[in-house]
């Protein structure tokens, strides 16, 4: 297949679940995540001229269209002028995700990541097979302070409007993101916090006519403490909520998890699947697209970039997703030598050789070095992980009188 023939063929994918687009708009989007993947890197110059020789076109023709996709409209040449209105992708690009996805479990991580000084990124991402897919962000300048409540609550709002009501929903964040306030937006939007606190707080267990000092629900490695109650004191910070508290061996600290899920619907052990957030910044950066070398300066326009980027991620990520799946499971190596149940339980997934990303990314670029049809994904989400047995729970102290 020539290059020309895998952008037309992209194209038409890209269109179908981004159907307000206008032609232009989904035609550059294409060529954008093309040349993404055949360069391995988001910089204006290497996509450009990835794609000029492949498309046998001029390399600054190529280069100009590609950066003004991501202009605002009145720095755009010609008319009539239209600049991509990114905000309005995040709904179709879950949908997208969604369309491909087997089963009806589904995990949403939220966290933020930085550009050096020059930009701060409110990432809410789909995480899968050790890996995310970005579905919706806002860039912000990382020298400006500037209050993240109605960016992650304007993000969240638009993303779970698209979700169908038979996915159950689970939404992770990390202790420098929880708030009472994001909590009680994710269960009014119909989905499942796991939010991980600080062990400074105070929880008063159910029936309990006292609040106790976290810590000493798992006051050392090896326990773990399941209950209903009162997370925090005060009008402002009082939460009725579900405590799921584990400490496992060799950690430094234990996880403190909040949820709406009754006691025996939800596991900490799930919380394990936050940290592929962290392995889709890693992909977005030296891991993958190489963002850190771009020249942007301006907010906007990187978040326009961030679009072709996820659409790229998507791509790869199915792809090579599903063709992790067909790997027999007795070829695979053993985890590790000492594979106890209690470490197996922190790992929320197996042990990779290659990454998904760079298995799909193999994959398609297979396909275009033999001049075959470009392959399309599915999503095939492993089992979320399950709890050993090992842990001792610890007791409740005596109700106060």
């Amino acid at each position: 297949m020539s290059c020309q023939n895998a952008v037309y063929q992209w194209t038409e994918v890209v269109t179908k679940p981004l159907p307000h687009l206008s032609k232009p708009q989904a035609t550059v989007l294409a060529l954008w995540s093309v040349g993404l993947v055949l360069a391995r890197s988001c910089a204006l110059t290497a996509v450009s001229l990835f794609l000029a020789e492949g498309l046998e076109r001029k390399a600054n023709t190529v280069r100009q269209q590609l950066r003004e996709w991501c202009y605002e409209a009145k720095a755009k040449r010609g008319q009539p002028r239209q600049e991509l209105a990114v905000e309005s992708c995040f709904a179709p690009l879950l949908g997208w995700v969604l369309s491909w996805w087997e089963g009806n479990q589904v995990a949403l991580a939220i966290d933020a990541t930085t550009l050096g000084q020059r930009f701060v990124v409110l990432v809410v991402s789909v995480v899968y097979r050790g890996c995310a897919i970005p579905v919706a962000w806002t860039v912000l300048p990382a020298t400006e302070k500037h209050a993240w409540r109605g960016e992650w609550l304007r993000m969240l709002r638009q993303v779970r409007a698209v979700v169908p009501s038979r996915f159950f929903v689970l939404v992770l964040a990390d202790r420098g993101l929880y708030a009472r306030w994001l909590f009680q937006r994710i269960v009014r939007l119909g989905g499942h916090p796991l939010l991980r606190i600080n062990t400074g707080g105070t929880f008063r267990p159910a029936k309990s006519a006292r609040s106790r000092p976290l810590r000493e629900l798992v006051p050392q490695p090896g326990t773990q403490w399941v209950g209903t109650g009162t997370a925090f004191q005060g009008p402002r910070r009082r939460l009725n909520c579900t405590l799921l508290a584990r400490w496992d061996d060799g950690y430094k600290d234990p996880w403190l998890l909040l949820t709406d899920l009754a006691p025996s619907a939800g596991e900490a052990c799930w919380y394990g699947l936050r940290a592929w957030i962290e392995q889709g910044f890693k992909i977005t950066k030296r891991g993958g697209w190489q963002w850190q070398r771009t020249r942007m300066t301006d907010p906007q326009r990187a978040a326009r970039l961030w679009l072709a980027v996820a659409v790229a991620t998507l791509w790869l990520l199915s792809v090579g997703g599903l063709a992790e799946d067909t790997i027999p499971e007795s070829t695979l190596l053993p985890l590790a030598d000492d594979d106890s149940p209690a470490s197996r339980s922190r790992r929320a997934t197996r042990l990779r050789l290659v990454s998904i990303f760079r298995r799909g990314w193999i994959v398609i670029l297979r396909a275009l070095i033999n001049q075959r049809r470009l392959p399309q994904g599915r999503f095939k989400p492993e089992p979320w992980p399950q709890p050993s047995l090992t842990h001792k729970g610890v007791p409740e102290m005596p109700l106060a009188a």
